[in-house]
């Protein structure tokens, strides 16, 4: 059974109350409030499997027979990078931190440390939420039964001990017999998420993007499109990283392209950020267009998807306060009879046969709930203002970031990276493969460590193992329509040289 929807907003809210004061919103005394958007990934398991944890937000128990819920990546946000300083990122700055965004960085995070801490504690390791994939999950059950309850196991009360990595001979020796010859059908991944796991997600305020225009309409004193100039079909011979056909299809040369709030009359398109007709422009497409993605390609990144086998990554539920939900426009940015039909169409989900990936359309919900810093938590005579603060927690981490860098850091200063950059979460699946490759004793994993150890991010990207999610990002990309990439930030390295 799963949690309800007032059950999962619940436990991102108490996550989010028992943050310190200086991940919140700051208090202001004249008049004026702040208001942030908030978002949560919480991870729920049928009990008695999930260790019931005390300490508030960070589990919960609802009675005797139902699931027990986690919030595994939390975030506030409302910013993205410039297109002009894209190319000044080189990794370290994020290019769009709203609040859904970051929590699934956030969420990717926490997925990635729970394999290094399952990887530290070898083949005899236990996590709540990973396991052993395939031949690794054989032997570790295999170890399991051999040593007849002496285990050690990844939890939040076990978290930070000193791993007991059983690394004994005769271990070493059967592992090797077991995995030397390791390929997979479908990706080399060495973790998937549990089967047992569940993902749900709790946002404050709408997505931004399709799934909100009903809502940005009924907000205006006029609900008249707001004009923006008219552009053209790019020439057939331009570098614009769509064809000339699929734009010209796309947007005519009587529509603009990729808008932000503009043009209240075209539903169903792909949108950028921000939405104000007067901020710096971008290419980071709106939320909704990059949470309709996610529901083919899961939450995983591109790096992290390297590690962990998409599979059982998908967002089950989507969570909404019910002022922001209007069923509609839901359904036409997520539903599978809404802009995302075709995908439906067995000779397209038949191109990604053997990827891992699928069409798997999560349920949205209203709830009663709402969050104390929305546009809507406020006094008579108070002013709403934005807040610059922008903030991700873990179970394990928490950090405080203001334009994409760390507080307090210059914004292209490397030493104010986060911790779920490009950067360093590059570094990170490379530590992991490294150590999961010493756990497991085997050479399979000897050619994603190569495609890790390529000289830039780009290339990355570009390797042979990501070629399965390239194809349904495409797929994607080509049944939405006009999405234009976001690109400028490929050509440095994992060990902080520049090759530019």
């Amino acid at each position: 059974m799963l949690p309800t929807a007032d059950a999962i907003a619940d436990c991102v809210l108490r996550t989010f109350d028992a943050l310190p004061a200086k991940h919140k919103p700051r208090p202001r005394e004249n008049g004026e409030r702040e208001w942030v958007p908030l978002a949560g990934i919480v991870i729920s398991k049928e009990p008695p499997h999930l260790t019931d944890i005390a300490d508030v937000g960070r589990g919960r128990k609802d009675g005797q027979g139902k699931p027990l819920s986690r919030c595994a990546g939390l975030a506030t946000g409302m910013k993205c990078l410039p297109v002009d300083k894209v190319a000044k990122a080189s990794g370290n700055v994020l290019h769009d931190w709203h609040a859904e965004v970051l929590a699934i960085r956030a969420f990717n995070r926490f997925l990635v440390d729970e394999c290094a801490d399952l990887a530290a504690k070898g083949m005899r390791g236990i996590s709540d939420f990973i396991k052993w994939r395939g031949p690794y999950e054989t032997e570790h059950l295999t170890l399991q039964s051999a040593i007849k309850g002496e285990q050690t196991t990844s939890t939040f009360t076990e978290r930070g001990r000193s791993p007991t990595s059983g690394t004994d001979e005769h271990e070493g020796r059967r592992t090797t017999d077991v995995l030397s010859n390791l390929a997979y059908m479908d990706g080399q991944q060495p973790f998937e998420v549990r089967d047992d796991i569940r993902i749900h997600m709790y946002i404050s305020e709408a997505p931004c993007g399709d799934a909100s225009m009903e809502l940005t309409m009924a907000a205006q004193e006029d609900a008249t499109p707001w004009h923006i100039p008219v552009a053209g079909p790019p020439h057939e011979s331009s570098n614009n990283p769509l064809t000339f056909r699929d734009t010209f299809l796309v947007h005519p040369p009587s529509a603009p392209k990729m808008l932000g709030r503009g043009h209240f009359d075209r539903l169903g398109i792909v949108r950028r950020k921000p939405a104000r007709p007067d901020a710096p422009s971008t290419l980071s497409k709106s939320c909704s267009d990059k949470l309709a993605l996610k529901q083919c390609t899961s939450l995983l990144s591109s790096l992290v998807s390297l590690l962990i086998h998409p599979g059982n990554a998908y967002l089950s539920t989507l969570v909404l306060p019910e002022s922001q939900y209007v069923q509609s426009a839901c359904e036409r940015t997520f539903g599978a009879q809404g802009r995302l039909a075709p995908l439906t169409n067995l000779e397209v989900s038949s191109r990604w046969t053997g990827t891992g990936y699928a069409f798997a359309p999560f349920t949205v919900l209203p709830t009663s709930r709402e969050f104390r810093y929305s546009r809507r938590s406020t006094a008579a005579g108070e002013k709403l203002v934005p807040s610059n603060l922008s903030s991700l927690c873990t179970p394990w981490r928490q950090e405080t970031l203001i334009n994409g860098v760390l507080q307090g850091r210059k914004q292209f200063d490397p030493k104010g990276a986060s911790i779920v950059c490009r950067r360093n979460m590059w570094r990170l699946v490379a530590q992991v493969v490294t150590a999961t490759a010493v756990a497991t004793g085997t050479r399979a994993l000897e050619p994603l460590d190569r495609t890790l150890e390529k000289r830039t991010y780009r290339e990355v990207k570009d390797a042979s193992d990501l070629e399965g999610r390239k194809r349904v990002k495409i797929a994607v990309q080509d049944v939405l329509g006009g999405w234009v990439r976001n690109d400028g930030d490929e050509d440095w390295s994992r060990d902080g040289s520049d090759s530019k």
